[in-house]
């Protein structure tokens, strides 16, 4: 039993089965880093404090330097008898540097370290997502950069609605991975509290300085209900449900690159380096990488669904059901950072068809409300309007003709006060050119929103946005 921290209660081992099962070790290994960095501020601050010796500081200090150097190296054996990676941690060190590794943990219990670590560890994470964000947004305003006059389809219900360009359409993605990124600053901000000395669940005896820890660790300040620091997950929540609605973003970007590289649309066609064949099929290039981002969402959405059942029948403080915490975040932003990579490397080698997109814009019916537009500045009631235009539609999917192809005599035949040069004048060029104003597909106003953006994120990449 001596070699667990916690065995002098206990007069009979740890059954084997349920040592593996309670062991949290194959996940949390990853936060090595960030415990032996709270387990260095700590023991300054006891030091500082008067309840460790300089001898026991320096001595520990040295010894966690060691460990991190054989974590770091592989030669450090992680094992499931020490259940997680803050015992692993401090039983190595206390192996190399005797009884200072034992004082180490004065002050503080698991509760409060893992709280602590893993924030730490989200907070890094968090920083690394914004940037991957910061990249794809970088590439979809070059895409609408270089798209800013190239006309597509816009779909309503997945019908033919109105003409677009595809810049407008990529700038639309900009928009919301720039919400998922502020979402994501957001939740770091409420993260950096700094949960370290609230010990179990009560606080300690000892005369600790937590604004020293916090001040050392980067955070913005200590955790203000040693109850609340400990056992709530939050943080996580916020994170896990970021993640959700940024995966949903990048599932529907999929959808849509999926389709549009159908022979069906025809639109693009992804680099072969991001595509698979078929086993079969020798004809087949399938866009694997995009419905494999569209699945991932599921599982991401998941994570979340599974740690807000998880806390929402805790009491007050920890139980052993938030380990399961770490297992869902760690594979959402896992599966996150690789979607988000995979997009910001993918699209920059995107092929457009243009010409089949022009045509895809140039049928359906796209400018069907822009006659009724023009009816309406005629003098023409909207209703009317619509209502001429909607049976001058009815007209040419009889004839199987487009709009800007009816004659005189059809238009009369429809409504004496349907005018064959409106008719004539209708074209996707016009159409796009005419919604020039902010948020407007016009090419113009695309190419100052893409001139905004660069701003924007040329600004982000400066100041480090999101750290």
């Amino acid at each position: 039993m001596s070699e667990k921290p916690w065995g002098g209660r206990f007069e009979s081992p740890t059954d084997e089965f349920v040592e593996a099962f309670n062991a949290s070790i194959d996940v949390d290994a990853r936060m090595y880093a960030e415990d032996i960095a709270g387990s260095k501020a700590h023991a300054k601050m006891l030091c500082q404090q008067g309840v460790l010796s300089q001898q026991d500081l320096n001595a520990i200090l040295r010894g966690l330097d060691d460990v991190l150097g054989e974590i770091e190296s592989g030669e450090f054996e992680f094992t499931v008898a020490l259940e997680d990676v803050h015992m692993n941690i401090e039983s190595r060190l206390t192996a190399k540097i005797g009884d200072a590794g034992k004082r180490l943990h004065t002050a503080r219990s698991r509760n409060d370290q893992v709280a602590t670590d893993t924030r730490l560890y989200l907070r890094r994470r968090t920083d690394a997502m914004v940037v991957r964000m910061r990249h794809l947004q970088t590439v979809l305003v070059t895409l609408a950069e270089q798209h800013a006059n190239t006309i597509m389809p816009g779909f309503t219900h997945l019908q033919t609605a109105q003409p677009v360009t595809l810049g407008h359409h990529m700038l639309a993605y900009v928009e919301m991975f720039e919400r998922d990124a502020g979402r994501f600053i957001d939740a770091r901000q409420r993260m950096n509290q700094c949960p370290l000395g609230s010990a179990a669940l009560a606080g300690t005896t000892f005369p600790i300085d937590r604004h020293m820890t916090a001040a050392a660790l980067g955070f913005d300040g200590p955790t203000e209900n040693s109850l609340d620091a400990v056992s709530d997950r939050d943080f996580i929540m916020e994170l896990l449900a970021a993640s959700a609605i940024c995966s949903v973003h990048l599932s529907r970007f999929s959808e849509e690159l999926i389709l549009w590289m159908s022979a069906q649309f025809g639109f693009i066609d992804l680099p072969d380096a991001f595509c698979t064949g078929s086993s079969i099929m020798p004809q087949k290039k399938n866009p694997d990488m995009p419905e494999l981002v569209r699945g991932k969402s599921g599982r991401i959405i998941g994570g979340l669904v599974a740690i807000l059942t998880t806390v929402k029948g805790l009491p007050l403080a920890y139980n052993k059901d938030m380990q399961e915490d770490k297992t869902a975040v760690f594979d959402a932003l896992d599966n996150l950072e690789g979607c988000l990579r995979v997009f910001g490397d993918m699209l920059p080698g995107m092929k457009v068809n243009e010409a089949v997109l022009h045509k895809a814009a140039s049928s359906g019916f796209s400018t069907a409300t822009d006659l009724a537009d023009a009816l309406v500045r005629a003098g023409i009631p909207f209703r009317d309007a619509h209502e001429i235009v909607g049976k001058s539609v009815a007209y040419c999917i009889r004839e199987e003709i487009e709009l800007h192809t009816m004659d005189e005599s059809a238009c009369a035949a429809i409504d004496a006060r349907l005018d064959v040069d409106m008719v004539r004048a209708l074209s996707v060029e016009t159409c796009v050119a005419a919604r020039d104003h902010i948020g407007g597909t016009a090419p113009n106003q695309v190419l100052l929103q893409v001139e905004l953006w660069q701003q924007r994120l040329a600004k982000d990449s400066r100041t480090g946005a999101g750290e």
